[in-house]
């Protein structure tokens, strides 16, 4: 039979995913935003467009703290959130 397999021709080499796996936050160090979004989503009615704020929050505290990749949170899908701030910033003289 000459379907048998041969596990020593090919090597594998893991490697991490680009996006959606980041170390555990094992001392809690975001848990207070992670909190507030759980709450934001429960009183939504667990509609997450209403809660955007405090996912961009949340991921920001990940970032600041190595526990996820620093990226741009307008490559995050954050641009008009970000957008809005600059807005309801007024400019300095």
């Amino acid at each position: 039979m000459s379907t048998a397999m041969n596990f020593g021709s090919k090597s594998f080499k893991p490697r991490p995913p680009d996006k959606g796996a980041f170390p555990l936050d094992h001392f809690g160090e975001c848990s207070a935003f992670k909190e507030r979004f759980m709450e934001c989503l429960r009183d939504s009615g667990y509609e997450s467009g209403a809660c955007r704020q405090r996912a961009m929050a949340y991921l920001e505290c990940r970032m600041e703290r190595q526990l996820m990749a620093n990226e741009p949170l307008e490559k995050l899908g954050f641009k008009d959130l970000i957008d809005e701030k600059s807005e309801a910033k007024p400019e300095k003289s």
